[in-house]
């Protein structure tokens, strides 16, 4: 039986320059809106990480989740996508087990390699040794949310006879998801036993991943499967809509400018740039679900049958407006569309079609 279905909102906390509204209203009005957010019954909130831009772009989650944990006490938080290179991972560790406790188990982590060769450089670390960086982290990370002292000898780290404290709440720490724009990302993310974040085309990351995890012997209805997909709902596109396409064609050109300037020339680097100009892929982050009710439901509820997806988050604050101008519509998607979409979902048997697609069998 695939999990319970999960929605919600993610947030960046970004002010790009010339914005009228200032950063400190930027964070006020994302706290009230993920608070309205649970009030609402969502079971999510996602924070996304980048360095170095202009706009402000949070480049760390771990003081907001803290502050957000204070205010809430049934939502759950996570990460789309924490960028492990950058990460000690032990001082991670204790972090995330902090947040555990101050959450009261209300943590999760999502995580990623990155790709943005001026973050590298800004943290004067090789692009080359992403890929360690990160497999080594969530090795450690897994350790250090055992009770128990451990030992580690790496590429990169090494830890002797450690006992990493305070435990969290969670038994074996906050649940892990990995990122995926590739086959081989795909794999680590199976390979690792995690939870998925798919940002690709279906044949790339969604199909490898599920071949990957019946080759290890596990059921894949027992993972989720999360994505990133923004949605307005509206009675009048035309009014209310322009102002956030606006906001959200910024947000997309800033994403293609890192994906075009990075190192990482690969195939998955391009097609990923590709993506973010043409919106040809549904678990492009960027893309958008626009319209009325019904259209909502629609599109939405083929798109989680159709992928298998667990859980979906829409954004929560357009950069350079007001976080607030999103809250009518997410009361509506709250209220009016979810219902409906998991009536849709609860209809079908997507994981089941999905494995016979994927398998053969």
């Amino acid at each position: 039986m695939a999990p319970p279905l999960r929605f919600g909102i993610v947030h960046d906390f970004r002010c790009p320059p010339g914005s009228s509204v200032p950063m400190p209203q930027v964070y006020a009005e994302t706290f009230e809106q993920i608070v309205l957010a649970e009030s609402l019954g969502l079971e999510l909130c996602w924070f996304t990480e980048h360095h170095f831009l202009d706009d402000g772009y949070l480049p760390n989650f771990v003081p907001v989740a803290g502050a957000a944990a204070a205010l809430t006490s049934t939502i759950r938080f996570s990460t789309d996508i924490c960028l492990l290179p950058f990460r000690q991972p032990v001082r991670l560790a204790e972090d995330l087990a902090i947040l555990d406790n101050i959450s009261d188990g209300r943590m999760e982590l999502g995580a990623g390699m990155g790709y943005a060769a001026h973050e590298f450089e800004g943290f004067a670390l090789p692009l080359s040794r992403r890929v360690s960086l990160t497999e080594e982290a969530v090795e450690i990370l897994r350790l250090a949310w055992s009770r128990e002292p451990f030992s580690f000898e790496g590429k990169r780290y090494t830890c002797r006879d450690l006992r990493v404290t305070p435990d969290p709440v969670q038994d074996g720490g906050p649940p892990l998801w990995m990122a995926a724009t590739s086959p081989a990302g795909a794999r680590r993310a199976a390979r690792y036993d995690t939870n998925l974040l798919p940002q690709g085309p279906r044949h790339a990351v969604l199909d490898p991943w599920r071949e990957a995890v019946v080759d290890a012997g596990r059921d894949v209805n027992d993972k989720r499967v999360g994505i990133i997909r923004g949605v307005f709902v509206t009675d009048d596109a035309e009014r209310e809509w322009t102002d956030i396409a606006a906001a959200e064609r910024y947000r997309r050109n800033v994403y293609v400018d890192i994906i075009k300037s990075s190192k990482d020339h690969t195939d998955a680097a391009r097609e990923r740039a590709a993506d973010a100009r043409r919106e040809p892929v549904p678990l492009n982050p960027l893309v958008w679900t626009v319209g009325d009710v019904d259209h909502c439901v629609a599109e939405l509820t083929a798109l989680m049958v159709n992928h298998g997806v667990t859980d979906l988050v829409t954004w929560g604050g357009p950069p350079g407006l007001s976080p607030s101008v999103m809250n009518t519509s997410l009361e509506r998607f709250a209220t009016e569309v979810l219902p409906r979409v998991r009536a849709g979902v609860a209809g079908h048997q997507p994981n089941d079609a999905v494995n016979n697609d994927v398998t053969g069998r």
